[in-house]
């Protein structure tokens, strides 16, 4: 069936060709116009802003610490819509239906969960799998675990630290590799309790910034075309911008991308010690281009915190709102930690509100700073639509600092900064720059041959209620959304890598997973079958 999508105003800053014009789809995939134009379905986008599918590089939707997140607040999603009882997971509360449906009347197609355990991959792709719609895609965790720490502390070879990558990202089928917190897990394990970029991991004699760089350099020179996603030390606290700072020097010349930088964005100035330094990381990431972000913006209300630094979460205990929490002291990269919090209207919350909209105002490339609240950590993603109206929109920002803090704005330049963020550099922010991020040539833009993942925006003045109800979506080709509600429900693939596996690392792991577990490696590995859908996975190419 041929559709043409007639006379909107396209903005696909990719190929240079933002303006009125037509789209038309063929097959799922975007086409060149047919000769004589003839439709076999239109729709008339007059007045309509027409962008590709919105891309999530970092939203916490699945895997083990999400449904554990689940069990300790069933309070917090007993409003959400019951998923069909006929699938998996149909009474779980903050459900995998609602959140492929909620992303997807947003105008959403793609979102990465950017933490999963390798040992877990099963676990997540299973829960992935049951997201409709849109498609996903993994980060592995590396960093904590043991075999990691033993071939750099034992100086293996480079050839052996990447054939052991490749293998880890290849069997978990995933998209790329983060690391955590480098090396604080492991040091948990001995009762440290703080641990920075160049503090030493007891028994290793390894320090985060060793094991970040060894990392860093084995995914490039994997082709891995995402760089090393790293959630850095010390996040949340008072001084954390000294180590985003030291994490951002660490690049020399090789990509790196750093998680949620607002929760490393607080100086000590101040009566309370709590200040922002977000200007001052700016003009660093500003001036090192080898560096991306992604910001983790906090909005106000109740949330809940999730997260595999389990260092980070065990300190946190005390902020827990409401008073319940699980820490999982797991083995390597599969331990964390889940804490509910409340942001408020105070000094702290109106502080880490402000670091967030100062980095997006302040770091001058969109394709290098990535639209995130760390779903949920932050903020849950349905907050998505209020920070793109705070984006655009000074006016809306100087109206809700009106409701906060004070004293906590005026340690910060916010209310100075008057940037307002266009259509353009939106659709660079939230599609053009996570496509090339993670190396997804076929989405994020709309020339002939892409993917017919459209969104379709209703303009108006209310810039949230525009974001919040696309007026269409196309996954795939297919109209999955009209008017801000879902219209038809569809399976989405997952989005992975699959680097060829050394046959001397497979036996290896066999060997390691026999000793240390005396389990087969088969109970951490699995068939795509496992996933019981046609076709569950899509292939994306590692740089040549």
């Amino acid at each position: 069936m041929l559709i043409r999508l007639a006379g909107g105003d396209v903005v696909d800053p990719v190929n240079g060709t933002s303006g009125r014009r037509d789209l038309w789809i063929r097959d799922g995939v975007i086409v060149a116009a047919p000769e004589g134009g003839a439709a076999d379905e239109t729709h008339d986008l007059s007045g309509c802003i027409v962008m590709a599918g919105a891309i999530d590089i970092h939203s916490h939707i699945g895997g083990g610490n999400v449904n554990t997140a689940r069990l300790l607040l069933p309070e917090q999603h007993a409003a959400h819509q019951p998923r069909p009882a006929h699938t998996p997971l149909s009474n779980a509360g903050w459900s995998t239906y609602q959140t492929g449906c909620l992303y997807a009347q947003m105008g959403f197609t793609t979102v990465v969960e950017p933490a999963m355990a390798p040992s877990t991959a099963l676990h997540t792709h299973l829960e992935l799998a049951d997201i409709p719609i849109i498609d996903k895609a993994t980060l592995a965790i590396l960093g904590n675990d043991d075999f990691t720490l033993s071939l750099l502390r034992d100086e293996k070879s480079t050839a052996m630290l990447d054939d052991y990558v490749a293998w880890i990202v290849g069997s978990s089928r995933a998209l790329g590799v983060k690391v955590i917190n480098a090396g604080a897990a492991a040091a948990f394990k001995d009762n440290v309790r703080s641990f920075s970029f160049d503090d030493v991991v007891p028994e290793y004699g390894l320090t985060s910034r060793s094991i970040v760089k060894a990392l860093q350099a084995s995914v490039t020179r994997l082709g891995i075309p995402h760089p090393l996603h790293v959630h850095c030390n010390n996040l949340g606290i008072a001084g954390s911008a000294d180590t985003a700072a030291a994490t951002i020097a660490a690049t020399e010349g090789t990509p790196l991308h750093l998680a949620h930088l607002q929760f490393y964005g607080y100086g000590t100035e101040g009566k309370r010690k709590f200040s922002s330094e977000a200007a001052r990381l700016a003009e660093l990431v500003n001036g090192n281009h080898d560096v991306t972000i992604d910001i983790g913006q906090v909005m106000f209300g109740q949330t809940v915190t999730i997260s595999s630094d389990v260092m980070r979460q065990f300190s946190a205990l005390g902020n827990a709102n409401p008073k319940k929490s699980v820490i999982i002291d797991g083995d390597g990269n599969s331990g964390g930690g889940i804490v509910p919090y409340r942001y408020k209207h105070d000094y702290y919350g109106s502080l880490q509100w402000a670091v967030g909209l100062e980095l997006f105002l302040l770091i001058t490339d969109p394709w290098r700073v990535f639209f995130t609240t760390d779903h949920p950590n932050g903020a849950p993603f349905t907050a998505y639509p209020e920070l793109f109206e705070l984006l655009m929109s000074a006016e809306a920002r100087d109206a809700k600092a009106t409701e906060l803090n004070a004293g906590a704005l005026e340690l910060t330049t916010l209310a100075s900064v008057r940037r307002e963020y266009t259509f353009e550099e939106i659709a660079i922010m939230t599609r053009a720059a996570p496509a090339k991020l993670l190396g997804l040539k076929d989405r994020g833009h709309l020339a002939a041959g892409a993917i017919a993942d459209i969104a379709v925006y209703r303009r108006g003045k209310d810039i949230a209620k525009m974001f919040r109800e696309a007026a269409l979506v196309f996954k795939n080709g297919e109209l999955v959304v009209k008017n801000g509600k879902v219209t038809k429900y569809r399976w989405g693939k997952a989005l992975r890598l699959n680097p060829p596996a050394d046959k001397a690392m497979v036996k290896r792991m066999r060997d390691y997973h026999d000793e240390r577990y005396g389990l087969s490696l088969e109970w951490f590995t699995f068939a795509d079958t496992a996933i019981a859908r046609e076709e569950p996975f899509a292939e994306v190419s590692c740089n040549s």
